[in-house]
Parts: structure tokens; sequence; C-alpha cells
């Protein structure tokens, strides 16, 4: 079974810094992409960032600047450094994985909260 496991989800003042991380479960052939989403209160869930096995990055234009996301492949473990954090950017964070031959999986999520 293919488990996600976040954390570094808190309360920041605005301008602040967190650093999210997501780790896949054990015994996984191959992790595709990777990523995160958001759920702000009363909003759909939207796209954060994405990368894949290669690297490559892909972000909501929104948040380019401020976000950086990278993984470390040898950990299963996927990465969400967030810079000059703004009110807005409260929400629910949910990891992501597409593994090859299971399929698309996602956290439970960690909450994110930015104060003024």
């Amino acid at each position: 079974q293919v488990q996600l496991v976040e954390s570094g989800g808190g309360l920041v003042q605005a301008g602040g810094s967190l650093r999210l991380s997501c780790a896949v479960s054990k015994n996984i052939f191959s992790i595709k992409t990777m990523g995160w989403d958001r759920q702000a209160p009363g909003k759909q869930r939207e796209l954060v960032a994405r990368i894949t096995s290669a690297g490559v990055t892909n972000y909501a234009d929104s948040l380019k600047g401020r976000f950086t996301i990278w993984r470390d492949n040898d950990k299963n473990t996927v990465y969400l450094q967030m810079d000059s954090l703004k009110v807005e950017d409260t929400a629910i964070y949910y990891c992501y994985a597409e593994v090859a031959y299971f399929g698309n999986y996602w956290g439970q999520g960690t909450q994110v909260t930015v104060s003024s």
C-alpha cells in the first residue's frame, strides 16, 4: 500500500518561511511525478508545484519566485520551500505522487496558516 506522510506545516507570520516535506512509503518501484496541491477555505483544490523524476519543475504562475520544489529520489521524499508567505497562502497542503503501476496518490494534508 502506498502512503504519503507530510510534515512541516504550521503557523507563520506574513513574510516568513516554511518548508514542507513528504515521504512516500517504501517498497515503491518507481515514483514518477511528485508535487503539492493546496486547498484554501471555501476554494477548490489547486496545483502548487510538480517535479518529475528527472527534476523538471512546474509551478502555479502566482507562486513562481516564492515557492521552490525539489526531491530526493533516494529517500522518496519531496520538499516545498515556501518563502515570503502571504495570508492568502493559508491552506491545507497536500502531497502528490504518481507511482508507476499503482497510480496517483495524495497525502492527508498539512495545515499552513499565515497570519497578518
